[in-house]
């Protein structure tokens, strides 16, 4: 599993036009699922995005958690994140999860933000062309992976 966790002041997910997702200050979460991913990596992932502390404290410092903030979550399946460009132009995806596999595990990671770190989140359409803005502040951009 990777994650690309983008920290941002808003952000949103469009499809077709239409605003299916929209945050304020958070996390913009890019989550890629490999075919080897079990719920074991979905756990540690959503305890690991809850817990990075990477938002200013009183002196500044990146010490506080996105829970501590009241920062809400906007999460995106990006199966692109297991492209493999090393041989020849066009990426290969043959790590990235198929859909029946993906598609559970991206959606419990999103339950155990919401259910158990108490996380607003929202989302894109798994598998659907979106389009994301948002505003990367700092810029803080991390790369997780389990």
């Amino acid at each position: 599993m990777r994650i690309v966790v983008q920290r941002c002041s808003r952000a949103e997910v469009r499809i077709d036009g239409e605003a299916v997702g929209k945050i304020g200050l958070g996390f913009v979460l890019l989550v890629g699922i490999t075919h080897e991913d079990t719920e074991k990596e979905v756990e540690w992932m959503a305890k690991k995005v809850a817990s990075l502390r990477v938002f200013g404290d009183d002196e500044g410092k990146m010490n506080r958690a996105v829970t501590e903030v009241g920062g809400a979550i906007l999460s995106i399946s990006q199966f692109t994140l297991y492209g493999d460009a090393r041989k020849g132009n066009r990426p290969s995806f043959v790590q990235a999860a198929r859909p029946e596999l993906a598609e559970p595990l991206y959606n419990r990671f999103n339950t155990l933000l919401r259910d158990l770190y108490g996380l607003r989140v929202e989302t894109g359409r798994f598998g659907a062309d979106m389009q994301v803005d948002f505003v990367n502040d700092g810029p803080v951009t991390i790369l997780l992976e389990a």
